[in-house]
């Protein structure tokens, strides 16, 4: 990737929330922007842990700024924005 975030800095993928639910209900078109934000982070600047590199992420819903890099949308968080690490993996109980 080209972008190199500075300090606390940290660059996501955004990964937006389903429009309906596993039964078939179609959510708003709002749904995106009265939850928190979901994504992927990218990259990582030298003053963050290196552990949420990779991870998926829930962070603050106006935290981030956005920005668009080759038609591609991403935003840049620092650390402190983050609100928690999900795994999406599902386990058989």
């Amino acid at each position: 990737m080209r972008l190199k975030p500075t300090k606390d800095n940290i660059i996501i993928e955004p990964i937006l929330l389903e429009d309906k639910t596993e039964s078939g209900i179609l959510l708003p078109e709002t749904i995106n922007k009265e939850q928190a934000g979901k994504g992927r982070v990218i990259e990582i600047g030298l003053e963050v842990n290196k552990n949420l590199k990779g991870k998926n992420v829930f962070f603050i819903k106006y935290g981030p700024n956005e920005i668009k890099v080759d038609n591609k949308n991403y935003l840049i968080a620092k650390e402190e924005d983050i609100l928690a690490i999900y795994d999406d993996t599902k386990k058989d109980s």
